[in-house]
């Protein structure tokens, strides 16, 4: 196959792409993404898969170039977004033009060339769940961003639903838990603690760090794309989790333990406006009809993300 993957020098897409082009050997991939902050074009081990493998500086809202590119595929995958939170609060607009139109801009060209096309969500969509309790978001679970980077995620996984039901064409969703693993932005809670633990400078924690994320290790979360796009039902959403629902502070403290640190490093600061407290997802879906399961302990993983950062933590650190 000829994929066209969207984003992908940054986090996630990078990863994927690496697994796709390592897994399956044949195929090849054109990769678009505008490189902002967050990117690397090096982050795809380009020198491996130099046949099989095209980078494009560009952006998706770029209609003249994403239509060949477009043209040219068999499969679209979308990560391009903006992604950071807090920056969404400080200024939707970037959020917005990314996230939504460029998703807008992505459906007119899968519908004109009858493309088959994959949306990588995320679990905030679903806003947030009670501190303490059982419930977990599901397939059926409603809508309720509560910030402008989850709200504008929200929005292109509807405008996606109705090109679906209005114009019939060929696209899935799927919706993960708080990814992990290598080439993760600085600005993220893991990358973030392990680089300033290794620099010995302070961790901020937001409010009292009892907020639960619901953790994946990256590769499995590519994994369930992987099964999504060869036997995923054409119009379906499907959610991916470990089920590893773990507190910001208990995270943080596992890895100074893990590098030898001592916990005076956590420095605690302002909670973020309105912080979702709780994430947890139900992955029973895509285990049962995709066949999916996450490969990786949490413990491992969160080591091998150690290492590679400490590996690499001037490339990291100045990105």
């Amino acid at each position: 196959m000829k994929l066209l993957v969207t984003g992908g020098a940054g986090f996630i897409g990078s990863n994927f792409i690496n697994y796709w082009l390592n897994k399956y050997k044949e195929d090849y991939i054109i990769n678009i993404d505008r490189l902002t902050y967050a990117a690397n074009p090096e982050y795809v081990k380009q020198k491996y898969f130099e046949k099989r493998y095209k980078f494009i500086k560009g952006d998706i809202n770029d209609k003249e170039l994403m239509e060949k590119s477009i043209k040219d595929s068999d499969v679209i995958i979308n990560f391009a977004a903006e992604s950071h939170v807090d920056n969404s609060i400080k200024s939707a607009e970037p959020f917005i033009i990314s996230n939504y139109y460029g998703v807008y801009n992505i459906l007119e060209l899968i519908r004109k060339y009858d493309k088959r096309f994959h949306q990588i969500s995320t679990d905030e969509v679903f806003g947030s769940l009670p501190l303490h309790s059982n419930e977990l978001f599901d397939e059926n679970t409603k809508y309720n961003p509560k910030n402008p980077y989850s709200a504008t995620k929200a929005g292109a996984d509807m405008l996606i639903r109705s090109y679906i039901n209005t114009y019939n064409i060929k696209a899935t969703i799927s919706n993960c838990s708080n990814n992990f693993g290598p080439n993760q932005h600085k600005e993220k809670l893991i990358p973030k603690t392990i680089l300033n633990a290794l620099n010995n400078e302070k961790i901020p924690v937001y409010g009292n760090g009892l907020q639960i994320r619901d953790w994946i290790y990256v590769e499995d979360h590519c994994s369930g794309i992987d099964d999504v796009i060869h036997k995923g039902n054409i119009g379906n959403s499907y959610l991916f989790s470990a089920r590893n629902e773990i507190k910001n502070i208990d995270i943080i403290k596992r890895i100074l333990k893990t590098l030898n640190k001592d916990e005076s490093l956590i420095s605690y600061v302002n909670d973020r406006p309105g912080h979702d407290v709780r994430y947890g997802i139900n992955p029973d879906k895509a285990m049962k009809e995709l066949n999916w399961k996450p490969k990786y302990n949490f413990d491992d993983a969160l080591k091998i993300t150690i290492n590679h950062y400490k590996k690499n933590m001037n490339l990291n650190k100045d990105l």
